[in-house]
C-alpha cells in the first residue's frame, strides 16, 4: 500500500492514509504532510500485513489538511477514501441527526452513510448503491466493512478509477501507476459504475444494478519507466525523454500511399469536410498547447478556430452545433473541467477529438475520437513531455483535416510530416547545449519577477515559459504578446529585469523585425534580454544579453524548440533556489474537480 501511495505522489496531496479490516473492527494510520510521516506511524504502530487494505493520498478541499481530516475515514465497521467533492455533504449531515463527526471533510459523510446502510442490514455492495444515489458531485469512493474482510466495494462518477488485473490477485486505484509494479493488465471503468473485488474475481455493476460491460486494455510502459534513472528529479527526466516521446507520437502516421492515417480518428471523412468551425478546448499547459494548435489548424485549413478555457466554456452558452468540431486537450484525460465541456458539446451533437497521453482514462471514452500523445508516463506536476507531444498531435490534427478537405497537397502534407519527423533531433540539440541555460539559472536566482514575449506562436510559448516559472519556482511571471507592449506591460520594466524574447524565424520577417524592435525597446530601458533565435540571426544577437540559439525550422513548428530552454530554465531556477520540483506547492498533477 505505502509503496502505491508513494508512485501516486506526483499527483499532489498534503495527506495519507491506510485502513485495513483486522478481527471485526478498522485498523487505520493517518497523517498529514508527506508519505514519510505515515510510514513513521506504522513503523511506530504497525498495521496487519495480511488481509486487504485502502489507501489514499488527500488533496485537501473541505477540512485543513490535518491528521483528523485526512484519509481513510473510519464510521465504525466501515472505512472510506475518497477522491473528488460531495457536494451536498451539508445537506446529508443534516440528514444523519446526531452522529458526531471527526473531521470537518466532506468525505465523512459518505462514511457514515454507509454504516447506517450496513446496520439496517444491507451488504457493502447493496449499501453503496444507496448512498451514491444520494450523492451530488464528482467522486471515488471505495470502502471495507470490517464484518466483510475480504471484500473491496467502489464506486465512480466524473473521477477515475481503474482496476488492475494480476495473477490471482485485483488492484483498485485512481491511476494504474499505484499498481504497475504487480500487473500491466487492467480493466477500464465507466461512469456510474459500482466494482466490486473479492478473491475470485472481479464484479461490475451499474448504479441501477444492472450488469455492467467492461473493457479491458494493456498498460504499454513499465515500472520502470516511472522512476528517475538517474536524473534528480522527474521533471529533468521527462524533459530529457521529449526526443523520443516526440518520435513515438509521429509513428505509423503515413501509409503505404505516403498519407496522412489517424487510425484512432474514427470519425469519417465525409463529417469532417463538413465542419465549419473548431473549437479547442484545454486547460493550462494543455490551452496554451491549443493556441499554438489555432494558428497551424487555421493556416493548413481556413477553418475558423477558437480556443476556450474549458472551465469557462459551457458556462458562457457557447455557439456550438453538429457542425463543429470540439477538439480537447488533456495530458490525464480526467481533468474534471475539460471533461464536463466534452458532455456539452456532445449535448450539443458536436463531434468531440481527444487529445490525450493516457489509454483508457474518461475523456478519450468519452469522446467520439482520440488521437493518443505517446509520451509515457508524465509523473512530474509540471507538464513538459505532455505539452511538446500536445503539440504533435494537434498538428497531425490539422495536417489530416486539410488532407481530408484538400487544402494541401499530397507533397506539401509529406514536406511538413518530413520537418516533423525532424523535430526529435532538433530537440535533441536544444537539450545537448543545455549548460547555458543552467548558468542563466544560477545567476538569476535571486530575482523575484521575470517577463516573457513572443509573437504568432511564439506568444503561447511565452505563456507556458512563464506558468512554468510560476508553477516551479514561486515568483512572479508573465508572457505577453510583444505587440502589446506599449499597452500596458513596458511600465513593468525596470532595470536588470530578465526578459525572456521568442523571436520569429526568417521568413517571417516582417513579424520578425517588429519584434527585435520590441527587444531594443525594453533593453533601452534598462531590461536584461534574453533572446530565443534561430542561429545566424544577427540582429537579434546583437540586442540580446544572452542568446539562446535555435535551430532553423518552420515558423509553426518553432514552438517545439523554444519551449525547451524555457522548461530548463524554470527547472534549474527551481531547483537551485530548494523546491520540491516534482511537487510544487498547491499543485495536483491532475484536477479532477471542477
Amino acid at each position: 500500500m505505502l509503496a502505491g501511495l508513494r508512485r501516486l505522489e506526483y499527483r499532489g496531496y498534503d495527506s495519507a492514509g491506510i485502513a485495513v479490516p483486522s478481527q471485526g473492527s478498522i485498523d487505520y494510520r493517518k497523517k498529514a504532510g508527506k508519505i514519510v510521516n505515515l510510514t513513521g506511524e506504522i513503523e511506530a504502530n504497525p498495521l496487519p500485513e495480511e488481509g486487504i487494505a485502502i489507501g489514499h493520498t488527500r488533496w485537501a478541499t473541505h477540512g485543513a489538511p490535518t491528521d483528523e481530516n485526512s484519509h481513510p475515514h473510519v464510521a465504525d465497521r466501515i472505512a472510506i477514501v475518497h477522491n473528488g467533492i460531495i457536494e451536498n455533504h451539508e445537506q446529508l449531515r443534516g440528514e444523519l441527526g446526531d452522529v458526531e463527526f471527526s473531521s470537518q471533510t466532506d468525505s465523512e459523510v459518505a462514511a457514515h452513510l454507509l454504516r447506517r446502510e450496513v446496520e439496517r442490514g444491507a451488504g457493502l455492495v447493496d449499501a453503496m448503491r444507496t448512498v451514491v444515489a444520494k450523492l451530488e458531485g464528482a467522486f471515488t469512493l471505495v470502502a471495507v466493512d470490517a464484518k466483510e474482510p475480504e471484500r473491496i466495494v467502489a464506486a465512480r462518477r466524473n473521477s477515475p478509477l481503474v482496476v488492475g488485473v494480476g495473477d490471482s490477485e485485483y488492484f483498485l486505484a485512481s491511476d494504474v501507476a499505484a499498481f504497475i509494479e504487480y500487473t500491466r493488465d487492467a480493466v477500464e471503468l465507466g461512469q456510474d459504475q459500482i466494482v466490486e473485488l473479492t478473491r475470485e474475481g472481479v464484479n461490475v455493476t451499474t448504479f441501477d444494478g444492472a450488469p455492467a460491460e467492461t473493457k479491458a486494455f494493456h498498460v504499454d510502459w513499465d515500472l520502470a519507466a516511472a522512476q528517475k534513472q538517474g536524473y534528480d528529479w522527474f521533471m529533468r527526466k521527462e524533459i530529457f525523454e521529449q526526443p523520443k516521446a516526440v518520435a513515438d507520437t509521429l509513428l505509423g502516421r503515413l501509409n503505404e500511399r505516403g498519407e496522412l492515417v489517424l487510425d484512432e480518428l474514427r470519425i469519417s471523412p465525409e463529417t469532417l469536410r463538413r465542419v465549419n468551425k473548431i473549437v479547442i478546448v484545454a486547460c493550462g499547459t494543455a490551452y496554451y498547447a491549443g493556441l499554438v494548435a489555432k494558428y497551424a489548424i487555421e493556416h493548413w485549413t481556413r477553418i475558423p478556430c477558437e480556443v476556450e478555457v474549458a472551465s469557462e466554456f459551457r458556462y458562457r452558452d457557447p455557439i456550438i452545433d453538429p457542425m463543429t468540431l470540439v477538439v480537447t486537450i488533456s495530458q490525464s484525460g480526467e481533468t474534471a473541467d475539460t471533461l464536463m465541456a466534452i458532455r456539452h458539446a456532445r449535448e450539443q451533437h458536436a463531434k468531440v477529438v481527444a487529445i490525450c497521453n493516457t489509454n483508457g482514462a474518461t475523456i478519450p471514452r468519452e469522446s467520439d475520437a482520440v488521437i493518443y500523445t505517446h509520451a509515457g508516463p508524465e509523473i512530474g506536476v509540471a507538464s513538459t513531455k505532455g505539452f511538446t507531444t500536445q503539440l504533435v498531435a494537434c498538428y497531425l490534427l490539422g495536417l489530416y483535416l486539410a488532407q481530408v478537405r484538400g487544402m494541401k497537397y499530397g507533397d506539401e502534407i509529406a514536406a511538413l510530416l518530413s520537418e516533423l519527423e525532424r523535430m526529435p533531433q532538433a530537440i535533441q540539440m536544444m537539450l545537448d547545449n543545455q549548460q547555458q541555460v543552467l548558468d542563466l539559472a544560477a545567476e538569476l536566482v535571486d530575482e523575484n519577477s521575470v517577463l516573457f514575449l513572443g509573437r504568432h506562436v511564439g506568444y503561447p510559448v511565452a505563456l507556458e515559459g512563464a506558468l512554468k516559472l510560476k508553477e516551479l519556482a514561486y515568483i512572479h511571471a508573465e508572457g505577453f504578446p510583444a505587440g502589446e507592449l506599449k499597452h500596458g506591460p513596458i511600465a513593468l520594466v525596470s532595470d536588470n529585469l530578465p526578459m525572456f524574447v521568442v523571436v520569429p524565424p526568417h521568413g517571417r520577417d516582417q513579424l520578425r523585425d517588429k519584434v527585435i524592435s520590441n527587444i531594443a525597446e525594453v533593453r533601452a530601458r534598462g531590461a536584461r534580454t534574453i533572446v530565443l533565435a534561430e542561429g545566424g540571426d544577427d540582429e537579434a544577437r546583437a540586442n540580446a544579453d544572452t542568446f539562446i540559439e535555435l535551430p532553423k525550422v518552420s515558423t509553426l513548428l518553432q514552438p517545439l524548440v523554444s519551449i525547451i530552454p524555457l522548461q530548463i530554465f524554470a527547472c534549474e531556477l527551481a531547483t537551485v533556489k530548494g523546491h520540491d520540483v516534482d511537487q510544487p506547492r498547491n499543485l495536483a498533477k491532475s484536477v479532477t474537480v471542477e
